[in-house]
This record gives structure tokens, sequence and C-alpha cells, in this order.
């Protein structure tokens, strides 16, 4: 099997940044929009139709990866919410036992395939393993950034500061001090989650809830459209990529000993 995820550059920070965002924006306005039994529901049918569509394909498209990505992103969100809302589980609750469902899975994989290098997804079991990490790392982002926000009393831009000076560390962690890249590219992957949902609650929400008050309709809409034209450009610059790695896949055989 191909390689299923894409290449970790400038553009996937950003894109990646901004879906976790639209993942926040879209679920506060569904659930609000229309009932929200009906609006988890659907999200759930959508997003387990965009999973299933991301296993059965042969190979990388952006369009159907960044799908999956962004409807992880939305019904993560709503799952997190329904636990604090529906349920009334304290948001450090959650935050906890999302982290702990984590890290069971990132073990669970570390002892079962012996790497967590998104590089080395080429079989079925490892992409399971890598799609059931990036749905804990939402839903734990989710309560963690509304843990901040509220529970901490920081307010959505304070959370969104305070997550954007931490998502610096494995940056500079990697970069000077030679961490390992692996960890330092889960460390930041789960941080994009807080980071991007604080600042979409800050534009979002209501001046009377520290927000800019721009609603969640109007800024998951931006969103979108913004997510859909890096998509886009991604889609745009992968054939020339595929075939230059596959250029320099031949070159290395030709001159192989």
């Amino acid at each position: 099997m191909a390689i299923k995820v894409p290449e970790i550059t400038a553009l996937f920070w950003v894109t990646k940044l901004l879906t976790t965002a639209l993942g926040e924006a879209a679920s506060d306005w569904l659930v609000t929009a229309i009932n929200p039994v009906v609006a988890v529901a659907l999200t759930f049918v959508v997003f387990a139709a965009a999973i299933i569509a991301q296993l059965l394909a042969r190979r990388y498209h952006p369009w159907l990866y960044w799908l999956a990505v962004t409807m992880v992103a939305v019904f993560g969100t709503m799952a997190a919410d329904v636990l604090h809302v529906a349920l009334g589980v304290p948001y450090y609750a959650s935050t906890v036992g999302f982290a702990v469902i984590l890290a069971i899975v990132l073990v669970w994989w570390r002892a079962a395939q012996h790497t967590l290098d998104i590089h080395s997804i080429t079989t079925t079991p490892r992409e399971l393993f890598y799609w059931a990490t990036v749905s804990a790392t939402f839903a734990l982002g989710t309560a963690a950034g509304d843990m901040f926000a509220t529970y901490f009393h920081l307010g959505y831009l304070g959370s969104a500061i305070l997550f954007f000076v931490v998502i610096l560390v494995p940056w500079a962690g990697f970069r000077f001090l030679h961490w390992n890249e692996v960890g330092s590219f889960w460390f930041a992957y789960i941080l994009t989650r807080p980071l991007g949902a604080s600042f979409a609650d800050w534009f979002g929400m209501p001046r009377s809830n520290a927000g800019l008050g721009f609603g969640h309709g109007p800024v998951a809409l931006v969103l979108f459209v913004a997510v859909a034209v890096l998509v886009a450009v991604i889609q745009a610059r992968y054939p020339g990529r595929r075939a230059a790695h596959a250029a320099s896949l031949t070159g290395a055989a030709d001159t192989a000993p």
C-alpha cells in the first residue's frame, strides 16, 4: 500500500490549523442551527463515510484526506462538547480522559507496529492507528482548549496565545535541540487543535462571552473557503511532487550497485 498521508510541510501545518478552527466553528454553528441530536447524528454519518472512503483509497488523495481530517475535527468537537453539555462532565475530567485515551492509542500503536512515524503508514493496521490517534487528538484538544478558556478563566484569546507559545516548544526543540522528529511532530500535532479552536471561538463567540461576535456561521464559512483554497493548491502541486518522488526512486535504483 502506498503512503496515504501528505508531506509534512509548512502548507500542511497551515491547512491542519485551519481545519481545527473550521471544526470548532462548524460544530458550534450546526448544533445551534438545527436540532443538536440531528446535527450530531448527521455529522457522524459524514464522518464515518469520509473515514471509510479514506481507508478504501489505494493512495493519497488530497481532497479525500483533508475531508476526512475536517470531519474528524467537526465530530471530535461534538464528541467533547456532548460530554460537557449533555452529560455534565467537567472540562478538566474530559481533558484527562481524552489524554489517557490518546496515550493508550499511541502506546498500543508503538507496541504493535514498533514505530509512530507517519511516513511508515503503508499498511491498513497502521492507518487505523493513525486515524484513531488523530481522532483522539481532536477530542483532547477541544476539551483542553475549553478548559483553559473557561475553567482557568484565560478567555479564548488568552488560550490561543498560550497554545501558540507552547506549540513553539516542539518546533524549537526539533530545530535547535535535535529532539526526536516523530515525538516533535505528534507534540505539535496535538497542540494545533486547541490553538485553532481557541482562535475560532474568539472570532465566533459573542462579545458578552469574550469573543469578537462575528458568529460561528460566518467564521465557519470563511474558514471553509480558506481550507478549500489551500487543498486546491495542494492538489495542484501534488502530481508534480509525486512524479519527482518517483523519479528520485528510479534514479536511486539505477545507481544502485
